[in-house]
């Protein structure tokens, strides 16, 4: 797997939601209101929606126009893994 500039930016979104769900486990187990835990829950979620979508637009930017570019993977090839990779958006 190659390593792009935006890695350890994701790296950090993700460790900053683990911290947020981890909080949201002790939460729950010290039966905070649940209005408070939703939230946390929604930030969680927002986090890892973040990450996700800098990975894919990233995937693309980089990893697929490298390909089409140099001519390493055939059209067809290429298409499909854009359409693949898409679906998680």
């Amino acid at each position: 797997m190659t390593t792009h500039t935006s890695h350890p930016e994701i790296i950090k979104r993700l460790k900053r939601a683990e911290g947020h769900l981890k909080s949201i486990i002790t939460m729950l187990e010290g039966q905070r209101p649940c209005l408070d835990v939703a939230q946390q829950l929604q930030a969680v979620e927002s986090a890892i929606s973040s990450a996700k979508k800098t990975l894919v637009h990233d995937h693309i930017d980089h990893c697929l126009e490298q390909v089409v570019r140099e001519g390493t993977q055939s059209a067809d090839d290429t298409i499909r893994e854009f359409k693949a990779i898409t679906k998680y958006l």
